[in-house]
Order: structure tokens, then C-alpha cells, then sequence
């Protein structure tokens, strides 16, 4: 038998989440949600009983490495072929339609050991475009830079660039299967999953950027990111880093602020600390194929009341233009693992109006990190008011939602008109943007003329 004991952030007891008519959330103060109309689940009672059914999980294999368990989908054989046989991306994606692939690598200063590919041009023997420099693509939440790569050459963005001049470089974040790497460490080490989107924009982005610009001869490189990869870019350049290496941002779904997403899914998620309660109970690497992540996703799914069929709609929105053998591809590689404290972190910003660095959640930890007992805020408004920047959003989407979008621009009020191009679109969500089949046409073009202005 195993006795628990509970954090005391578990027992905190935020606003109750109400399902209105339209699925979109209401707040109220008692504690408890109100999750179907004759349900009512105090928020304790259900917290104990989740990390209940998490210490179980847990003793049978739940904290091992998760990505060596099979999850529902079966992807990691299909990695681990890839691996064992050199084939990664290069030679699985890109010079198969005809392309020039290069593959790199670069080491962070805390030691993780990330994955670089290079497109340097389009289809072999067409070179009519010119040199258009260097362009960084850098992928979101869960994915790797196999994303940018999903649909045919003439709708994904990785092609799209090359063929049109520009020097391709495709970032893989640590923790996904390309960049497991690390100095001193193994990816079946806790310590190796001890990081946060902080240190994404504190290191990873740094030394990729620093990387390229030496390897393209100092010239100064565009960026593209796609959902955290947005917000680790605004972070880094809030504090005035990067901009000297840096020719413009494009942001495709842009995070900064999360708190009014309207995703009953996720917001369920946050409101009731199951990242928190991951991280507690020992699970330091979170695989979206794994049995922990199934056990979570089954719970939100009960507790919703939602039907968690197309588990796609009820995260990202309703994508109006994507192709399913496309969303096939993606679910058979692109999923990849990110860490606990990673998603513990974005639940943080979730449930608050400001955008800070990871709270321990306790004041001496805090004071031992940041030198202050709360963590630092990430000041959007020092983003300097003539950096180039691109932003492009849809009014589907479920997690850049319009709302927080609206509040990034309102605070970034001063940046000079000429140097902000904002684009709505209004059938979009979290996945059009770098799967839909008329991309090409509504957002790849605009961010191609944006990029010809700088």
C-alpha cells in the first residue's frame, strides 16, 4: 500500500469551470465545476481521486521513459526505424521530392544536443530564384520540424521557402526524437526533462540562431515559429536578445498570453493542477502516445463530458482545410515527447494574466533562481518598436485565440505600424497553419512579401 501525501498547490482552489450552451467556459467561485447541469464534482474529492489513479499508473512502469511504452497510436517503432537506420528526415522527407538536405547539429550551454535540417535550395537544378538568405523554421508544442514538411512540396512551408531562394533551416527542440541528445545526460535521466519553455528561449533558440547565422556567414536570418515557437521568440527578444542576429520574426498563431483561451479541454487541464500532479508524482517526460498521457487524456475526457473522438477539434479548434492523409502523417511522426515541467508551465500562464518565468511555487526556490521571491514577468512591450514582425491568426483556433492575440497587440500598441503586419484569418485554427491546403495561397505568400521588405 502507498501512502500519499499532497502538495499544498493541489489543494488550492481556483474559480469552477461551467459549460455554457456553446461549450466556451463561465467562471464561478464555489469549489467546484459544474461539469455536466446535474453533476456537481468538488474540486478536492476529484483531485484526490486523479492522483490516486496517477500513484497506480505510476508503480506499474508509469515513471519510466516513457518513450519506450507504446502508446495508442504506435508511433515509436516507426521512430526507432527512422533512427536506427539513419533514415530521419533528410532522407525520409526531403530528398525524395528532389531536394538538397542537410543535416546538423548544435550544442546548447546547458549541454542538450539539438538537430538541424538544411535545405540550402529548391528542387535539384533549379536555382532561378536566387539567394534570399537564411530562414529559421521553428515548430510548436508537441512536434518536431518534421511539421513544416507534412504536405506536398507545393503546400508545406519548408519547401515553399526553398523554392523560392531562400536557405532553409528546420529546428527540433530538445526532448523530440532527433534531438534526445545531451552532454552528460540521457533522455532516461529525470534530470534530462528539467526544463521549461524558459529554457527553450534561454538556450535552445540562442545557440540555434547563433548556429545559423555562422554557418550562413553572418547573415541575418528570418525566423518563422508556429505556436511555442512563437512564444519562445517573443520571450527572448522581450529581453532584447536575438535582435541582433535576427531580420524579422513571423509568428503563426502567436502565444504570449493563454488565460482566455476557450478550450474547455485545456482549460479543465490547468484548473485542476494535472501537470502539477504529473510533475509531483515523479513523471518527468511527457510522450503524447504514452499510457500516462492516455490515463490523463481519458480523465478530462470523463470529466469534460466531452466526446474525445477527434481529440484534434477539441485541442486546436476547428481546422477548416486540412487533408486527412496529411493528419495521418502527422499522427504517425510528428507527435513528439516534451517535459512535464514544460506543460506545468504553460498551465501556470494559463491561469494568469501576466507571462513569467517557471514559479516553483515556493518562495525560497524562487529566490534561489530569479533573486525574488516571485518570478520575473516577461515585459512584451520592450520588444523594440521597429523589429520586423509578422503575425497571422484564425478566429477557430482553440489556444492562440483571438482574445489573447487582441491583448499581445494592445500591448505591443507602440510598435511602428510600417514594421507589424497583422493578419486574421477567419476559418482558421491551431493546425491550418501549417497543414491546410490553401496555406500556401492565404498565409505563405503574405509572409513571403513580408519577408521581401526586409
Amino acid at each position: 500500500m502507498r501512502l500519499i501525501s499532497i502538495p499544498s498547490c493541489l489543494l488550492k482552489a481556483p474559480s469552477a469551470i461551467v459549460i455554457s450552451n456553446h461549450g466556451m467556459l463561465k467562471s464561478q467561485n464555489p469549489d467546484e465545476i459544474n461539469l455536466h447541469p446535474h453533476n456537481h464534482i468538488p474540486l478536492l474529492e476529484l483531485r484526490i481521486r486523479l492522483i490516486f489513479e496517477l500513484a497506480v499508473e505510476g508503480t506499474s512502469g508509469g515513471r519510466k521513459e516513457l518513450i519506450n511504452r507504446r502508446g495508442t497510436t504506435s508511433i515509436t517503432a516507426k521512430l526507432r526505424k527512422y533512427l536506427s537506420s539513419d533514415d530521419g528526415t533528410c532522407k525520409s522527407r526531403v530528398e525524395i521530392f528532389g531536394y538538397p538536405c542537410e543535416n546538423h547539429s548544435v550544442t546548447t550551454k546547458d549541454g542538450y544536443i539539438l538537430s538541424l535540417q538544411r535545405i540550402p535550395g529548391g528542387r535539384t537544378g533549379d536555382s532561378s530564384k536566387g539567394n534570399k538568405g537564411p530562414v529559421l523554421l521553428q515548430h510548436g508544442l508537441f512536434m518536431d520540424g518534421f511539421a513544416w514538411l507534412v504536405n506536398s512540396p507545393s503546400q508545406s512551408l519548408g519547401y515553399i521557402l526553398a523554392d523560392h531562394g531562400y536557405d532553409v533551416w528546420i529546428a527540433n527542440g530538445r526532448g523530440t526524437v532527433y534531438s534526445l541528445g545531451h552532454t552528460s545526460l540521457s533522455s532516461s535521466d529525470s534530470a534530462y526533462w528539467d526544463w521549461s519553455w524558459d529554457e527553450l528561449a534561454a538556450y535552445d533558440l540562442p545557440a540555434t540562431i547563433d548556429y545559423v547565422y555562422q554557418q550562413a556567414g553572418h547573415q541575418k536570418i528570418h525566423y518563422v515559429g508556429h505556436s511555442q515557437g512563437t512564444l519562445t521568440v517573443l520571450a527572448s527578444i522581450s529581453e532584447q536578445n536575438l535582435v541582433n542576429r535576427l531580420r524579422s520574426a513571423a509568428l503563426l498563431c502567436p502565444i504570449a498570453y493563454l488565460n482566455q483561451i476557450p478550450s474547455l479541454f485545456m482549460h479543465a487541464a490547468a484548473r485542476i493542477y494535472l501537470g502539477e500532479q504529473l510533475y509531483w508524482l515523479g513523471v518527468a517526460q511527457l510522450n503524447p502516445t504514452g499510457s500516462v498521457v492516455n490515463t490523463f487524456l481519458k480523465t478530462v475526457c470523463l470529466l469534460t463530458g466531452f466526446d474525445c473522438y477527434d481529440l484534434l477539434t477539441i485541442i486546436t479548434g476547428k481546422n477548416c482545410c486540412l487533408n486527412s492523409s496529411s493528419v495521418q502523417l502527422f499522427l504517425d511522426h510528428a507527435l513528439q515527447s516534451t517535459s512535464t515541467k514544460n506543460i506545468v508551465h504553460l498551465s501556470q500562464t494559463m491561469r494568469s494574466t501576466a507571462l513569467t518565468k517557471y514559479d516553483y511555487d515556493d518562495e525560497a526556490k524562487n529566490m534561489a533562481h530569479y533573486g525574488q521571491k516571485t518570478p520575473p514577468v516577461y515585459n512584451m512591450s520592450r520588444i523594440p518598436n521597429d523589429f520586423p514582425l509578422f503575425m497571422s491568426y484564425g478566429k477557430e483556433d482553440l489556444l492562440a485565440d483571438v482574445n489573447d492575440v487582441a491583448h499581445l497587440l494592445e500591448i505591443i500598441d507602440h510598435h511602428n505600424r510600417k514594421d507589424l503586419t497583422v493578419q486574421l484569418l477567419g476559418d482558421y485554427a491551431h493546425l491550418d497553419f501549417i497543414m491546410a491546403e490553401n496555406a500556401s495561397q492565404l498565409v505563405y505568400q503574405p509572409l513571403m512579401d513580408f519577408f521581401n521588405r526586409y
